[in-house]
């Protein structure tokens, strides 16, 4: 290994900065000339690759986003359109690739490497945390505090005026953000997509905390619930349920922006180290992760296949704990 490429591709993540920062100077500590390339697969493709230096990664492991940038590549999905990658890749003469994104990224990655024999190692960067082989991914932590953070701020006026407040937050197809953040905020419901939404149930659950006197009442909805979203369970509520003064916020993207927690600078750090040193050990075709505080490392075929499942333990303690 003389030369290592690393990219961010998919969605972004607070701590992607953070683990090119780690990649790129691992690679110098080792002797080894860093390149980044832009966009993720469309850089590959474009010949949008560029030697880093130490000083080019400073300053950047405090920042949100990803200096590489990301986008979406169709070409990359052609045979077409990996040979040109492989062209560039041979142009630069790299000798393997870090690629930092969700199980869009690692699909990438295994397929072009069956076909052009290239080692990529990955690193797994998305707010949702649901690939398999790690118990944190990137990005994971600070967006639950974002969350968190700015449900607390709701609370506040939810409780000012005795207030139904629906709160959307992401998770098309996992409940991470949502049960996590959900218990961290004391929420009074917490909808998942891996659980089926009972309307009825959720009315009784509302209808007696109000008999109990609460004044304010906050249920927190993952985009992903099979019943539509927050806007959707909204209009369910207030049409069976009108003496409800019902709101909704949908955070959006405000929780994959801002400065990363210190877990996630110390996961990113970690995972950007241990990808560089499994390419050094001849690895490939492989995720680098977190398990029980390990480093754990995943073939990309298990990881894209199996997906993380919520803890059960911890949809119980959320049904405990908002019993009223």
């Amino acid at each position: 290994m003389k030369k290592i490429g690393v990219f961010t591709s998919g969605g972004d993540a607070p701590g992607m900065n953070a683990a090119v920062r780690a990649v790129v100077r691992t690679c110098i500590y080792n002797n080894i000339v860093p390149f980044g390339i832009f966009e993720g697969y469309k850089g590959l493709i474009e010949g949008d690759i560029k030697e880093l230096s130490s000083r080019d990664v400073s300053n950047i492991i405090q920042r949100g986003g990803t200096i590489l940038r990301s986008a979406r590549c169709k070409e990359f999905h052609e045979k077409e359109g990996r040979q040109k990658a492989f062209d560039n890749i041979q142009k630069f003469n790299l000798d393997g690739i870090v690629a930092i994104g969700g199980d869009g990224t690692f699909t990438g990655a295994k397929i072009f490497n069956e076909e052009h024999n290239i080692p990529f190692i990955g690193i797994p960067g998305t707010i949702d945390n649901d690939l398999f082989g790690t118990d944190y991914c990137i990005g994971y932590d600070t967006a639950l505090n974002t969350v968190i953070e700015a449900v607390d701020k709701i609370r506040d006026t939810a409780s000012s005026h005795n207030r139904l407040f629906m709160v959307e937050v992401m998770g098309r197809d996992a409940g991470f953000i949502a049960l996590r953040s959900g218990i961290g905020v004391g929420a009074e419901a917490i909808l998942v997509p891996e659980t089926p939404t009972l309307i009825e149930k959720l009315l009784e659950k509302l209808r007696n905390d109000r008999t109990q006197h609460k004044q304010s009442m906050i249920v927190i909805v993952a985009e992903g619930d099979e019943t539509g979203g927050a806007l959707k369970i909204a209009e369910l509520v207030k049409n069976l349920c009108p003496e409800f003064d019902t709101k909704v916020t949908i955070l959006g993207h405000i929780q994959r922006g801002g400065s990363p927690s210190a877990l996630d600078r110390v996961l990113a750090s970690r995972l950007g180290n241990a990808a560089v040193n499994a390419l050094l050990e001849g690895k490939t075709n492989i995720m680098v992760g977190v398990l029980h505080r390990d480093v754990s490392y995943t073939p990309f075929e298990k990881a894209i296949k199996h997906h993380q499942k919520l803890n059960k333990d911890l949809l119980n303690l959320a049904e405990v704990l908002s019993y009223n």
